[in-house]
């Protein structure tokens, strides 16, 4: 299983039915909150997930290490189906146990992870305790404080005896980074891990992030709202941003080359939405034709960004980009990447008084 990425995920689908209430006794409504996702992760990988608030970035983070099961579609880690080792289905090569000690995650608030009754010398013996019963409680005690060390919490000693409540927001932060590294992971999940920070720690707590990668061999998962937090960790640890809408991963490639050349026209909002990327562009007006994100229980026909899209045609109505490769690594699921496509010669959108989308015929020679 050399060959194999860490984690793949394939045609990945997760849908939830969301109730309508205690007094509705209608049908549930079903969320399409992650729809036909693959990415492939690999050894000490960086991939941002980023894009606006309900688009599933955060969903397709944590269905890649195990702690949501997809609807459709495949997880695999080293080879591995992730779900048929829980369950016991088939050869199973790598124990489900080994998957969870692997696959871990640090949430976007700390303190609600950590139990404010232990003082964080208990919390983190916990993992030793479980994935290296042999070890002594010396050996824990001094395992424990220098990866405190490790991650600036000096003395050691101090920190190891204070309580949850004792600790800043990048202090608690830390002791989270610390007991998932504890676990031995090949890959973390950083769920929004630093938006709760003061904007002076947030590139100190990515470098000691990247940091740690390059002497724990990890990869991370790095899930945010702001494209320039992700440019940051992405471009310094050589990894990827997807760039991600409703549902689908619109656009993925390497840090660089998806700020400097945005292919999709939805990640050319984000970058206008980002004042640290706008260079060239100045303020002006947003790239889009609506400023409103459709109801993801109810996502548009064809492209799902054709409602908002200054650039849609009829065609984005009528069919769903596939994902084109445009560059080394860069992959964008847009008409527009592709020269011959009959996008170029089907009618232009604009915009309905009712609200609506209706055509009309360029009259362009």
């Amino acid at each position: 299983m050399s060959g194999d990425p860490l984690v793949s995920l394939t045609d990945v689908e997760v849908h939830f039915e969301e109730s309508q209430g205690l007094l509705d006794f209608g049908e549930p409504e079903l969320v399409r909150a992650v729809d036909g996702v693959s990415l492939d992760i690999e050894e000490r990988d960086v991939v941002a997930l980023v894009g606006e608030s309900g688009c599933g970035k955060t969903t397709l983070g944590k269905t890649a290490i195990g702690l949501q099961r997809p609807t459709g579609g495949s997880v695999e880690f080293q080879g591995q189906d992730v779900w048929d080792a829980k369950d016991g289905k088939g050869d199973v090569e790598v124990p489900y146990g080994e998957v969870r000690r692997s696959l871990q995650i640090i949430h976007q608030d700390p303190g609600s992870a950590l139990n404010p009754n232990r003082r964080v010398m208990k919390t983190l013996e916990a993992p030793l305790k479980k994935w290296q019963s042999g070890m002594s409680a010396g050996d824990r005690r001094g395992e424990i404080l220098s990866m405190l060390e490790e991650v600036g919490m000096s003395p050691a000693s101090d920190y190891a005896g204070r309580y949850p409540h004792q600790l800043s927001g990048g202090e608690k932060q830390r002791v989270a980074l610390v007991r998932s590294l504890l676990m031995d992971p090949d890959l973390i999940l950083a769920d929004e891990a630093i938006s709760a920070l003061d904007v002076s720690l947030r590139v100190e707590m990515m470098d000691l992030m990247l940091d740690l990668q390059d002497r724990y061999d990890t990869s991370f998962v790095f899930v945010s709202h702001d494209l320039s937090n992700a440019r940051y960790l992405a471009s310094h640890g050589g990894g990827r941003i997807g760039v991600m809408y409703l549902g689908e991963l619109v656009e993925v490639g390497p840090a660089e080359q998806v700020i400097e050349n945005p292919r999709h026209p939805y990640t050319k909002v984000l970058k206008w939405a980002t004042p640290d990327l706008r260079v060239d562009e100045g303020a002006g007006e947003p790239p889009v034709r609506k400023i409103d994100i459709p109801d993801p229980k109810d996502p548009p026909s064809g492209c799902r960004f054709h409602t908002r899209c200054p650039e849609a045609r009829e065609a984005c109505v009528r069919d769903a980009p596939a994902t084109e490769e445009v560059g080394d690594g860069h992959e964008v699921a847009c008409f527009r990447t592709v020269d011959d496509h009959e996008y170029w010669s089907s009618p232009e959108l604009v915009d309905d008084p009712s609200g609506g989308d209706r055509d009309t015929t360029s009259t362009a020679d």
